[in-house]
């Protein structure tokens, strides 16, 4: 009985070392170490407290910026970063286009310059991945789906995914895209025609239902009310973690069970059963003739994988890729249509520029693949809207382990930081009027848009490169051309100008468009 007693008492000492010893490393010895790394190589930052790292700082700058500029709506023209993180603005003039930041024990490299950017893109070493604090505080969204997860994992994911949003598939979907938008024109002209002929509608819910219509039908094989219940918890589910904005990095706090964190804890529960639930009724509805979509695709890999796969393995690898797919196949999407519509009405010239190509090119029937290459305005639009309202704040890394980036050594766990919308209004990247709506930028391409290519990033950078790209351009070139087809809209009164937030930027009071059928585009 001694004897027991001291290995359990010697049991409990070696416990309480090796927890002694992760919370020095965690918290104070290898944040340390990589501020050295990063100070031996010039590069520098804003002091960090102990635990919270810069988080009370950026509060306090925060709490200043909005206190001069006044609870009002911002301009549409100018970089949102500015006031969505002014911080960030403060220490860019104190420590250059490059410098180190703390979030708790996280320790980032906040970089503009280009250069390092191009380097990033360009690395294709699994040892950079996305950072692991993404698995941690965005789990209940985003899981180990094929936007969190690293290295093998994500390859294989990657491989099997891929594939089904490729430009040929795409293709086939655009008369899915076509019939999920003719609801809302007719929605649209309903609500017009009863209230006399202009009607002040909040597009931008529309367009987010439309959305999730699409991604239900050709990724799922349903309709978005099949799924309705699913989207809705989604969106709940992202608005409450949204709520941390992204002062990340404080160990524990996501287990603590405070009442957005039991919130959290619900939606997470009650997704997974209802996606668990479409996938069972999916599978019974799959047969040989039946044309494999994205879901199909998950489970067929998951049948065929070497070994027997541990259910819930199986059940985890499934949801979270729903989940993934869900969120960014609509939610962005819809965003930047959204967006979208916000700048041609506020710039009717260039509503009626893209009207007129669709009117010509369309010829008054619904856009096909063919027609929509030739949208050429359209397209120039569009990217223009992403480089002035790119939905994602920012590309992030993780050094996974010891990496070298150009001349730049990033010890393991160090993260990267690259702000999309600040890179997006460098002056120095896209000329004077990089504040300004100027589609004709991009009348030549990318390429020729600014002074360095590789610094347009809306859809991320490199291997990690979002693989719905070209689908979410389809998408919102179809939505788009068809309502630019029907209506004429200007911004209506209510409309309230606030980038927010929200694990994406969008408007904070919605797009409010007082819209009237188009006089002058019936054939």
């Amino acid at each position: 009985m001694e004897i027991l007693l001291r290995v359990l008492v010697a049991m409990f000492w070696v416990g309480l070392c090796s927890l002694a010893y992760k919370i020095y490393n965690d918290m104070w010895w290898r944040p340390r170490r990589i501020r050295e790394e990063m100070g031996k190589q010039g590069i520098g930052g804003p002091e960090p407290g102990f635990l919270y790292g810069n988080i009370a700082e950026m509060k306090r700058i925060s709490s200043e910026e909005k206190k001069r500029s006044g609870d009002v709506g911002g301009h549409v023209d100018g970089d949102y970063a500015a006031t969505l993180f002014p911080y960030f603005e403060w220490w860019r003039r104190d420590y250059g286009r490059m410098f180190i930041y703390a979030t708790g024990n996280l320790q980032t490299l906040y970089v503009t310059d280009p250069d390092l950017v191009k380097e990033i893109s360009l690395c294709k070493s699994l040892d950079l991945g996305k950072p692991l604090y993404l698995q941690k505080e965005r789990g209940p969204l985003l899981g180990q789906g094929i936007f969190t997860s690293n290295g093998e994992v994500w390859a294989h994911q990657r491989k099997v995914i891929a594939p089904e949003f490729l430009m040929n598939k795409v293709k086939g979907m655009v008369d899915i895209m076509v019939e999920s938008t003719i609801p809302l024109l007719k929605a649209w002209e309903s609500k017009i025609v009863g209230e006399g002929g202009i009607s002040n509608i909040s597009v931008d819910e529309d367009v987010r239902h439309l959305s999730a219509d699409v991604i239900s039908k050709v990724c799922f094989g349903s309709s978005y009310a099949r799924g309705e219940e699913i989207f809705s918890k989604l969106r709940a589910l992202q608005q409450a973690l949204s709520k941390p904005s992204i002062l990340i990095g404080i160990p524990g706090s996501r287990y603590l069970p405070t009442k957005n964190n039991r919130e959290i804890w619900r939606l997470e529960r009650e997704i997974g059963k209802l996606i668990l639930k479409v996938v069972k009724a999916r599978k019974h509805e799959i047969n040989d003739k039946t044309e494999r979509d994205f879901l199909r695709s998950i489970i067929a890999m998951l049948e065929t994988a070497d070994g027997d796969l541990d259910p819930d393995v199986a059940e985890h690898f499934i949801v979270d890729n729903f989940k993934n797919i869900y969120f960014a196949g609509h939610e962005t999407t819809a965003v930047v249509a959204s967006w979208c519509l916000m700048l041609l009405a506020l710039h009717p010239d260039w509503q009626t520029r893209a009207r007129a190509e669709v009117v010509e090119i369309c010829g008054g029937r619904p856009p096909n693949a063919d027609s929509l290459n030739k949208l050429k305005t359209l397209t120039m639009i569009i990217q223009e809207t992403l480089r002035l309202y790119p939905p994602g704040v920012s590309v992030t890394r993780e050094a996974l382990q010891d990496t070298k980036l150009g001349d730049i050594h990033l010890p393991k766990g160090a993260n990267l930081f690259i702000p999309i919308s600040t890179l997006h209004h460098d002056i120095l990247i896209w000329g004077p009027d990089a504040d300004s709506f100027n589609p004709l930028r991009f009348a030549r391409g990318v390429s020729a848009a600014c002074h360095v290519p590789h610094a347009y990033v809306p859809f991320g950078v490199g291997a990690r490169s979002c693989l719905g790209q070209y689908f979410a351009m389809t998408e919102m070139k179809v939505v788009l051309s068809l309502v630019l087809a029907a209506f004429e809209f200007e911004l209506s009164p209510s409309y309230r100008h606030s980038p927010v937030l929200r694990m994406i930027v969008q408007p904070e009071f919605g797009v409010s468009l007082l819209v009237k059928r188009c006089v002058n585009c019936d054939n």
